[in-house]
C-alpha cells in the first residue's frame, strides 16, 4: 500500500540561543513521521532559516570511511553547529568545499541556510541540537542585516505568547481557546519556570547589530600579536587575564569599542584561556571600572585606566 505523502514542514527563523538551549524532542508514532525540537519559547520547528558568519568548517573521517564536514554558524546570540556529508545533496557538499577552502585563505563568509533540525541525547544524558543543511548560499551585509531584523520579531512574537501564557489555565483545550500552540504548553511541562531577561537580552544585542554595527560583527577578529615588551605572554604559562584582556580591548579598539565575541575569541585562541574563566573576568572589570561597556556587548578601556 502506498504510504501517504508526508507535508514539507515550513521553515522557521531562530536564533542561536533560543536554539541551542532547546532539549525537547518530539516524534510522532510512524516510520515517516517528522521529528521536531521543541524551545523554550515554545517554538516546534522540524525546519530552520539560521545565518551568520561562518566560524569554522572542517572536513572529517566517518567511522564508516566516508567524508564529513562540521562547521559552525555564528550570529549575534550564539553559536548553530551543523554537518554536512554523504546524505546532503552534491550541491551542498561542493559548497562545503569552496567554503571550506575560502576560509582557510581568510576570507569572511557570511552565509545563510535552510536546514533540518536534529536532537541527539548521549548516554550520558546530555543534549544536543544542530543543523543539517538543506539549502545554503553567501549573502552580503544587508540580506544578513534584514534577516536579523525578521528572526528578532519572530522572536519576539514567541515572547509575547510566553508571556501572555502566564495568565492562562495549563491545559490543552484553555490554550486552544486562547489561541495558544500547544507546544507552548509541551515547553512549559517541560522546561518548568522560563526565565526570559536572556533572550531580552539577546535580542537587544542582534538589534544593536542589525541596526548599525553590521560591518564589526560581521568581521573576523584580527589575531593579536601582542608587543614583546607588553608584559602579557601569550599561549601556556604566566599570563595575567586581566591584563591579556585590557591589553586586547587597546588593541582591537577602532573607536567603537570591542565586541565581546571578538574578545572572547582572542583570549581563547591567542591567549589560551577558558571562554567562560574570561567572560568572568569581563564582568569583574566592568565592575571594577577597568573598561566600560558603551553599548550592551561592547568594551572598551574604562576611565580608571
Amino acid at each position: 500500500m502506498e504510504r501517504a505523502r508526508i507535508s514539507r514542514q515550513p521553515a522557521h527563523l531562530l536564533l542561536a540561543s533560543e536554539f541551542g538551549s532547546a532539549t525537547l524532542n518530539e516524534k510522532g508514532s510512524g516510520e515517516y513521521d517528522p521529528s521536531f525540537v521543541i524551545t523554550k519559547l515554545g517554538a516546534k520547528v522540524n525546519r530552520i532559516v539560521a545565518a551568520g558568519l561562518l566560524e569554522r568548517l572542517e572536513q572529517r573521517e566517518t567511522s564508516g570511511g566516508s567524508s564529513l564536514y562540521q562547521g559552525q554558524l555564528r550570529d549575534p546570540t550564539g553559536l548553530h553547529y551543523f554537518s554536512i556529508g554523504e546524505y546532503n545533496s552534491e550541491m551542498m557538499q561542493e559548497l562545503a568545499h569552496q567554503w571550506s577552502e575560502r576560509l582557510d585563505d581568510g576570507e569572511p563568509l557570511l552565509v545563510m541556510m535552510t536546514s533540518k533540525t536534529r536532537w541527539y541525547q548521549t548516554d550520558e544524558g546530555a543534549v544536543y541540537t544542530s543543523l543539517r543543511p538543506e539549502e545554503a548560499c553567501v549573502v552580503n551585509r544587508e540580506i544578513y542585516a534584514n534577516w536579523l531584523l525578521d528572526a528578532c520579531e519572530a522572536t519576539m512574537e514567541r515572547m509575547n505568547r510566553f508571556a501572555s501564557s502566564m495568565e492562562v489555565e495549563p491545559t490543552l483545550d484553555a490554550y486552544a481557546r486562547a489561541g495558544l500552540p500547544a507546544s507552548l504548553l509541551a515547553a512549559k511541562n517541560h522546561y518548568g519556570e522560563v526565565d526570559l531577561e536572556p533572550f531580552k537580552l539577546n535580542l537587544m544585542q542582534a538589534l544593536d547589530i542589525a541596526e548599525g554595527r553590521i560591518e564589526a560583527a560581521t568581521t573576523p577578529p584580527p589575531v593579536m600579536r601582542l608587543s614583546d615588551g607588553g608584559g602579557v605572554e601569550g599561549g601556556d604559562g604566566g599570563q595575567d587575564l586581566e591584563a591579556f584582556l585590557l591589553k586586547a580591548v587597546g588593541q582591537l579598539d577602532q573607536g567603537d569599542g570591542v565586541t565581546l565575541d571578538a574578545l572572547l575569541k582572542v583570549a581563547v585562541s591567542n591567549g589560551g584561556f577558558v571562554r567562560e574563566v574570561a567572560e568572568a573576568k569581563l564582568d569583574d572589570m566592568l565592575d571594577a571600572g577597568t573598561l566600560d561597556e558603551p553599548r550592551f556587548g561592547w568594551f572598551r578601556v574604562g576611565a580608571t585606566n
